[in-house]
């Protein structure tokens, strides 16, 4: 009976831990993406770390990512600067790969401290 209580603890620390991972990954693409998006209409200085820190936080509006992409999308149709959805969910998804890089070099380097 304790094998199992142990893989079980197991198994939930693993999900809580990939959960935790995940939401770092979502909120690191996020950030790259405002930083990209305000390149693209672009911002200079302060507003550019101002407004990716506003595409973070568009993504806790709603589940999933239509808030962040209602955001940038409203953003560029603002500027008049062309970006279509399909584009900007490619960038989303290159981004979040670039993120899960990031977060997983960042967790690597924690264990050999």
């Amino acid at each position: 009976m304790t094998t199992f209580k142990n893989r079980e603890k197991g198994f939930e620390a693993k999900f809580s831990h990939d959960q935790e991972i995940d939401f770092k990954v979502t909120s690191r693409r996020n950030k790259l993406l405002g930083l990209w998006a305000a390149e693209q209409l672009g911002l200079e200085g302060s507003a550019v770390e101002h407004y990716a820190r506003d595409v973070v936080e568009a993504d806790f509006e709603e589940p999933g990512d239509a808030d962040v992409v209602r955001k940038v999308l409203e953003d560029f149709n603002r500027q008049g600067k062309a970006l279509s959805e399909h584009h900007l969910r490619l960038e989303m998804d290159r981004l979040a790969s670039e993120a899960r890089m990031q977060i997983q070099a960042e967790e690597g380097a924690k264990e050999k401290e």
